[in-house]
């Protein structure tokens, strides 16, 4: 085995998908803990001195307890290199994490033990089936009244539609809590809480049968045990690898992770059963991750890393071949070639310089505005990664200044978030005043908050005249230039100069479409390209 193809072996990359408040983030600084990134885990909601969570960095995020970016983090455990991305789990930050996803080869999705399936759980979860991304479920705060494991996992297999194994099997829940009997490996896993941040040990069993269980246990627990077990392997399928890397089946871990219990199991999961690097579509072919050439793509930018310094950070999934610092790389989109002498390994806001990274692996290449969201990076070859998408906002409002004068650096400030990928700015044909769009209202406060600690200048969002926003395009170059002259008080350019209808409301929308039936209004497009797919209004 060469050493690429042994690097590519050992690496794991992978998101975590929840709804708010399942307990993604707290899983994240114990899955650092336990590979050894951090020495003591942080918390969401942690007051004055108490450490705060790595992944959650901004101080927005600090402010009000939730993940408003995707942050990654590099780490190695049991002779396994992880690359572990963090996304936002509420859905006005969800176009974050649906590009996020489109950079991993797994993802592991956290359900709350007493709330099961949610809403936005259900959409990350067809984001991933889109891409037959393999899912591990991590059922949550089994120390607290949880429902029925049964329930739990047929509602999985009901709402999602996809084979259910139970990898462990809780034993009680809430205060009556005991650990786990881990089904994979016949071994019996009991919850300390009197360890801290020291994960429990399992104790290896010869079956359910042995009676070390007895002994372990209380009777009523191991007769429970021993019921459900029987009855779990009665009615869901075996664990099956294959099953499970093409997207059909989901293993499913219980634990505590804020008690750092079934964390350890979890990762070991992921080391044995996750699949190492993908192949990754590519226009025409797929580039498959042992070849020798250096190919890769961003699927994030985040401004202000560093606030001292303006700085931003390309994150860039290495795709194959080995990287090594000071390689020289095509940039796909301009043509240019980029020597790359700084790119950095990430543990959330911390970086360190990478010498050399495999393919699985995500780095940040520092940029000053060359490298969006979608560019593609080769040792030569031209070739474009596909399907990192770009939505139409659902919300679009004007932005205002306080004070007139600062213009010039508010223009600046909303074309770095909308190279980021945080909203989306618009500048009209016709009239000064730029929108901006966005998936959610909450988008509006957190980007006038960042805005204020990262620029300095106090901006506000007022209502705009305008209902939806959709890329348009046309084959006959004619019929596009009468729609643009008949429609020029209702047209914009977005930050990639792509061309952009802002329509007033839902009538006004179809009867422009009535009148241009070659023209094409995109609620989707490819980042830097637009996708043939008009969508439905």
């Amino acid at each position: 085995m060469s050493d690429l193809q042994e690097a590519v072996s050992r690496r794991r990359t992978f998101a975590i998908i929840a709804h708010p408040d399942a307990g993604k983030t707290t899983l994240t600084e114990k899955l650092l803990l336990f590979g050894g990134a951090i020495q003591l885990a942080g918390a969401v909601k942690a007051r004055g001195e108490q450490r705060r969570a790595r992944s959650d960095w901004m101080k927005v995020e600090r402010e009000r307890g939730i993940s408003v970016t995707a942050s990654v983090m590099n780490f190695d455990y049991a002779d396994r290199t992880f690359n572990l991305v963090d996304t936002p789990g509420h859905e006005d930050f969800s176009e974050d994490t649906y590009r996020t996803l489109t950079a991993v080869d797994s993802a592991v999705m956290v359900i709350d033990a007493a709330k099961g399936i949610e809403s936005q759980t259900r959409k990350l979860f067809e984001v991933c089936r889109l891409r037959d991304v393999p899912i591990i479920t991590f059922v949550n705060k089994m120390d607290r009244e949880a429902r029925d494991p049964f329930e739990l996992i047929s509602e999985i297999e009901d709402t999602l539609a996809i084979d259910v194994t139970p990898a462990s099997w809780p034993i009680g829940s809430g205060r009556g809590f005991l650990g786990c009997y881990d089904l994979l490996k016949d071994q019996l896993v009991l919850m300390d809480k009197t360890q801290g941040d020291v994960a429990s040990e399992g104790i290896k069993c010869e079956g359910l049968d042995d009676p070390r269980l007895d002994e372990l246990l209380p009777a009523h627990a191991v007769a429970t045990l021993r019921e459900e077990v029987e009855m779990a392997r009665g009615l869901c399928p075996e664990f099956d690898l294959e099953s499970y890397r093409a997207g059909h089946l989901t293993p499913v871990f219980f634990g505590s992770a804020i008690n750092n219990f079934g964390v350890q199991e979890l990762l070991k999961g992921l080391g044995e059963l996750a699949p190492p690097p993908r192949p990754q579509p590519a226009d025409g072919r797929l580039v498959e991750p042992d070849e020798g050439k250096v190919t890769g793509f961003v699927f994030k930018v985040q401004a202000n890393m560093d606030p001292n310094h303006r700085d931003r950070i390309a994150f860039f999934r290495l795709c194959s071949g080995h990287f090594r610092r000071g390689v020289k790389l095509k940039h796909m989109r301009s043509g240019k070639q980029l020597s790359v002498n700084n790119a950095v390994l990430f543990l959330a806001r911390d970086r360190e310089l990478a010498e050399d990274a495999w393919p699985g692996d995500i780095i940040g290449i520092p940029n000053h505005g060359s490298l969006r969201i979608g560019d593609t990076l080769t040792e030569g070859e031209d070739l474009r990664f596909t399907g990192v998408p770009s939505f139409a906002p659902e919300l679009l409002q004007r932005v205002r200044l306080d004070d007139p004068m600062r213009v010039k650096h508010l223009r600046k400030a909303l074309e770095h978030f909308a190279e980021e990928g945080a909203s989306q700015v618009f500048k009209p044909m016709l009239g000064s005043d730029w929108l901006v769009g966005v998936v959610g209202q909450l988008q509006f406060e957190v980007l006038a908050a960042r805005i204020e600690a990262e620029y300095g200048i106090a901006a506000r969002f007022e209502t705009a005249s305008v209902e939806a926003a959709r890329w348009v395009e046309c084959d006959d170059p004619l019929e596009m230039k009468r729609f643009v002259d008949s429609n020029r008080a209702n047209l914009a350019e977005d930050h990639d100069g792509a061309l952009v209808f802002l329509s007033r409301n839902t009538w006004h929308m179809n009867r422009t479409q009535e009148d241009f039936p070659k023209v094409q209004f995109l609620k989707t497009r490819e980042q830097n390209r637009i996708v043939q797919q008009a969508a439905a209004q």
